[in-house]
């Protein structure tokens, strides 16, 4: 009676198919690592301290000091970093691709750098040049020259807002330098010898092309700068100016979750409805195809007598936003007194032993136990999370090559999921999930378990992106013939799929590596004493005034991420409008 009862659901399973099992296998891992955190997070605001907690946040006494002012404050950030993005990024992008302009690799490799380094690298820079002293103790290497660093140049909005932009308008640089560089110039070319006018080409040939480019550019850099922690607490939070993602940040941090979690949930919200705007403003155009089975030429404009003036704007503009930083951040980790050349050099901060008389005797970031375990744990980390994700990405594209289906967009929809999630609210989900029993499962909050679990889940879906792309260049012949002659799924996977796939995961699986690498956002709520990673104890390290063990860290967290992204895109064969030939 028992084995009929359980037969037709064991056939059921079993008629699936290895790639049925697959399916079903990722859909349950994306509803339980994707979509139940987020449902937890909803959840717990709808009971009655969550109700209470709405009410606080949305319309109590302290709403304006929770909410409005830090929302207002947020808005306000993220509307400056994408104008900034859009017009020193386009310039940029302009000269590299559409001119003449000499040294133009050296400034497209130049623009593209600040991306790939943490943004808190950029804020700890800042930090270092024009520190003044309103708090008291250390002050930035301005004021210690003896220039008077006011305070608005020293802290809040506009040191957050400068850091964010430099950030990010590398993002919109590699963004409309790719659209610039799909234009044709015989198209161009065309319009001048029909009559039209510079000023008319550029506006109605041009500036249509790269519409979706420069859109994409302002809602992501939009969103990016409104979720981004690091640049806000590092400068904004000492003089208490406050964003939604350090208002999340110090709410759970007291133990004040059910309010965390609902401006979690507003911050959710706000990066989720920029991205869907992206994806329907710019996926919904098709009028801008200038790509054709015609070989197209590249005719860059002529500068004349402004080439040289206008490869000092970019230079200066590289200079200051790429080459200044980083010789700050090295610089500061190698002075005796905070902030000051003054008082000399010394590797102490590097490879120094105790010495009770400097920095309360701890030792060089080199020497240091504490920072040695949280190199560990962040290589452990990264490998552990680019193993996984991109493992989960390999499946999510073998199923996806196959006929699409109902379950088909669902898995793809789940998987896009984390990335209209800012890093500090995933983190925050988490917490409400896993912070507490879960079944037979313990509580994992604090745990390394829940740091792999966490990240390779926020990663999914460039992880995703990889596997399918990866596995559109696998003809799916070569597996059909395999089947024929009685190969199973585990040896098609094993023989076939991962020796020719191999290539493409390593590059994405690095890039992931370097994500976690470098990710401040995310992990900060994560992290315990014991699974510290190097991120966070920079973060830490910079909050207790020892600038420069700080910046020693973030120097080598930002040379690694610099470092094997270029290597990455070497080993993908990857190409650079700036580097094309005219």
């Amino acid at each position: 009676m028992l084995h009929r009862t359980n037969a037709p659901v064991y056939l059921r399973f079993k008629s699936l198919g290895a790639a049925g099992v697959i399916r079903l296998v990722l859909l349950v891992f994306l509803a339980l690592l994707v979509v139940a955190p987020l449902l937890r997070l909803l959840v717990t605001t709808l009971r009655p301290e969550g109700l209470e907690a709405w009410s606080d946040v949305l319309t109590g006494r302290l709403a304006p000091n929770l909410l409005w002012e830090p929302l207002r404050n947020t808005v306000a950030v993220g509307a400056l970093v994408a104008l900034f993005t859009i017009t020193v990024g386009g310039f940029l992008a302009w000269l590299v691709v559409m001119t003449d302009m000499p040294g133009r690799r050296l400034i497209g490799a130049l623009a593209s750098i600040p991306y790939i380094i943490p943004s808190f690298a950029i804020a700890l820079a800042w930090q270092t040049l024009f520190q003044n002293d309103r708090l008291g103790g250390r002050v930035g290497l301005l004021q210690e020259l003896g220039f008077a660093v006011p305070d608005w140049l020293a802290w809040g909005f506009l040191p957050v807002t400068l850091v964010l932009s430099v950030h990010y308008f590398s993002l919109g640089f590699m963004l409309i330098s790719a659209a610039l560089a799909s234009i044709n110039s015989e198209l161009l070319e065309a319009a001048t010898i029909s009559g039209a006018s510079k000023a008319r080409v550029l506006r109605d040939i041009t500036f249509r092309v790269v519409t979706p480019a420069v859109t994409s550019s302002i809602l992501l850099s939009f969103g990016n700068g409104v979720s981004n922690f690091a640049a806000p607490a590092i400068l904004g939070l000492p003089v208490r100016f406050e964003v939604l993602s350090t208002r999340i940040f110090g709410m759970i941090r007291i133990g004040q979750t059910e309010r965390g979690f609902v401006l979690t949930l507003i911050l959710i919200f706000i990066a989720a409805l920029l991205l869907w705007l992206n994806t329907r403003l710019v996926g919904g155009r098709r009028s801008f195809a200038t790509l054709t089975g015609k070989a197209g030429r590249r005719k860059r404009q002529a500068l004349g007598a402004a080439k040289w003036p206008l490869f000092f704007v970019a230079g200066s503009i590289c200079f200051v936003t790429t080459v200044l930083p980083i010789l700050a951040l090295v610089g500061s980790s190698l002075t005796r007194r905070t902030g000051s050349f003054a008082g000399g050099l010394t590797l102490h901060y590097w490879i120094g032993r105790s010495n009770p008389a400097i920095a309360q005797g701890q030792e060089g970031v080199l020497r240091n136990p504490h920072v040695a375990s949280a190199a560990l744990n962040t290589i452990m980390l990264g490998l552990s999370v680019a193993l996984a994700a991109s493992l989960v990405g390999l499946l999510i594209g073998y199923v996806a090559r196959e006929k699409r289906g109902a379950v088909n967009r669902v898995i793809e929809s789940f998987s896009y999921i984390p990335f209209f999630i800012p890093g500090i609210a995933f983190g925050a989900a988490y917490i409400a999930l896993f912070g507490r029993p879960v079944g037979p499962l313990p509580s994992l909050y604090g745990t390394f378990t829940l740091l792999i679990i966490a990240a390779a889940t926020y990663n999914l879906p460039f992880a995703a992106q990889a596997g399918r792309a990866t596995m559109s260049q696998i003809a799916a012949e070569l597996e059909e013939a395999a089947t024929v002659v009685g190969a199973g799924l585990l040896r098609r996977l094993v023989g076939i799929v991962l020796p020719l796939a191999a290539r493409g995961l390593f590059a994405g699986a690095i890039l992931v590596f370097v994500k976690i690498v470098r990710d401040l956002s995310l992990v900060v709520l994560l992290v315990t004493p014991v699974t510290s990673v190097l991120s966070v104890v920079a973060f830490q390290y910079s909050s207790e005034g020892f600038a420069q063990f700080a910046n020693a860290i973030t120097v080598m967290i930002a040379t690694l991420s610099v470092v094997v992204t270029l290597w990455t895109r070497r080993l993908q064969g990857a190409t650079q409008p700036w580097a094309e030939s005219s």
